[in-house]
């Protein structure tokens, strides 16, 4: 009957109705005043936020995950400090004086754990990305026997050594003398709280020098002996950063990535921590799920299925119901019934963004798998970052006549291809893709263009999305397909090749 009574809505059904509540209107969407107005980490839109949301995912997502993951590692109960990479976000107010912000834990809101992280309460004061990431990777280098690593996401990790291969030096003397970088850019009551903390220590300095001087392969173990687990989320967009991570700065070291969620809520969570692939429990009492099959995925008004109707094996994007306002919402998000555990799918994560120049819709997924094959026949190249560009964005700008992709890699190991092997991806593509293929052979999607990128135009980049939007370093994921022009311009300027 709800399915009957209720159509499929999408944000603009609700954008009006969250700008009522904004300035203060009652009994709108809920009847009670949100905890928060919850900016995406995609579109920056708002959604609702309440406490019952918050305990919901914190019961039913943080608890269970924390429980499977003492089971499966044991050795993360002892009184290892965890190195958990948060950046303090800016806050803003609606008119009725609502905070408006990502729906994350913040050192406000957990206070009671800060005990649990290398970094000291004084440096979520810091309110810049880079400062709070120095100081995050001085006090953890100062631990040697740190047990976790910790992130909402692989990129913040990767971002982190990336910025760690850079600066180790600077870090290692303040090691050295006991003190907060005088060049750090921070106030002078927080640094001055964070050198109270500090003692010289040549020892520890030393030590780490010494491991550093050896480069960067399986780093994390070597200047953590002890270090038992890397808490992140490494599928999805994140995949490739994952994969990177593991063959290199952290190899060796188990991740887990405990919950699915988004800002609409816990989607579903991991019960196997000790399993490479990243399977979700979908969770019945946090919202309420249907299941659009991906062979209607472009009607307004499509079927949708219940929990005990979809069949394993099958692709679905997910519609949730939850208790902050949403009712039937399209999240866009496509996952595939792996299996079921008591009844409840188990899922994974498919894809977000897609491709599409002419209706092929190719996923994510599928063109991140070819660029992988691809990457592979391209001799000595290692794949840093890409994005992709549907070349109706750039007009003109665009070499070819005919509707294409452009993509743009950062590689490391070669600078420059050959045609031949820039084809090479098309052709991947072409063998994985047989909707893509079809379209080749009839010549109504061009080439795809390959473009190289200098080394770190892609944080550049990262960067400049934030600096662009609401989002925070927290929950923000590069976008693996650019909608805007001005993204798609600003990588453009990057080319070297």
């Amino acid at each position: 009957m709800f399915q009957q009574r209720h159509p499929l809505t999408r944000y603009d059904h609700y954008s009006e109705f969250i700008r009522r509540v904004a300035r203060g209107e009652e009994n709108v969407l809920i009847a009670e005043r949100p905890s928060i107005l919850a900016v995406t980490s995609g579109s920056s839109s708002m959604l609702l936020s309440t406490r019952a949301t918050d305990t919901e995912f914190f019961m039913q997502g943080i608890v269970v995950g924390l429980h499977a993951m003492l089971n499966t590692f044991p050795e993360t109960q002892s009184l290892q400090k965890t190195a958990k990479l948060f950046y303090t976000p800016t806050w803003q107010q609606s008119e009725a004086g609502i905070p408006i912000g990502i729906n994350s834990s913040t050192h406000n809101i957990s206070r009671h754990m800060l005990n649990l992280y290398s970094t000291p309460a004084p440096a979520f004061q810091i309110p810049t990305e880079p400062e709070t990431l120095y100081i995050h990777l001085l006090f953890a280098l100062k631990d040697p026997t740190l047990g976790t690593l910790e992130a909402n996401f692989a990129s913040i990790i990767y971002y982190a050594f990336d910025v760690l291969r850079e600066r180790w030096q600077e870090l290692v003397e303040d090691i050295r003398q006991g003190r907060v970088n005088p060049q750090l850019g921070i106030a002078a009551d927080v640094r001055e709280k964070l050198d109270s903390v500090l003692r010289p220590d040549p020892w520890r300095a030393a030590e780490l020098g010494a491991q550093f001087e050896k480069g960067f392969q399986g780093i994390a173990r070597r200047l953590w002996p002890d270090l038992n687990l890397v808490i992140t989320v490494d599928s999805g967009s994140n995949s490739l950063y994952g994969d990177l991570l593991k063959g290199h700065c952290c190899q060796g070291l188990p991740f887990y990535s405990p919950v699915y969620a988004a800002t609409e809520g816990l989607i579903g969570v991991n019960l196997w921590p000790g399993s490479p692939e990243r399977h979700y429990l979908l969770c019945p009492r946090s919202m309420f799920c249907e299941f659009i099959p991906v062979g209607s995925l472009e009607e307004l008004q499509p079927q949708t299925l219940l929990m005990h109707q979809v069949k394993e094996g099958e692709c679905y994007e997910l519609a949730v119901s939850n208790a902050a306002g949403l009712c039937r919402y399209r999240i866009g998000d496509v996952v595939k019934v792996i299996g079921f555990h008591n009844q409840c799918p188990i899922v994974e994560f498919r894809h977000g963004q897609m491709l599409n120049v002419r209706g092929e819709k190719t996923s994510e997924e599928v063109f991140y798998q070819a660029l992988q094959r691809a990457v592979k026949l391209w001799p000595g190249a290692e794949l840093i970052d890409y994005c992709c560009v549907e070349s109706g964005l750039l007009g003109h700008f665009s070499g070819g006549s005919d509707p294409h992709y452009e993509v743009f890699v950062e590689l490391k190991g070669v600078r420059n291809l050959s045609e031949d092997q820039r084809y090479k991806l098309d052709r991947c593509l072409q063998e994985d893709s047989a909707v893509y293929k079809s379209f080749r052979l009839k010549g109504s999607i061009g080439p795809m263009r390959v473009q190289l990128v200098g080394g770190g135009a892609f944080r550049e980049l990262h960067s400049h999305m934030l600096a662009s939007s609401s989002s925070s370093p927290n929950t923000f994921k590069m976008h693996r397909v650019l909608r805007r022009n001005e993204f798609a311009q600003f990588i453009q300027g990057k080319i070297v090749s």
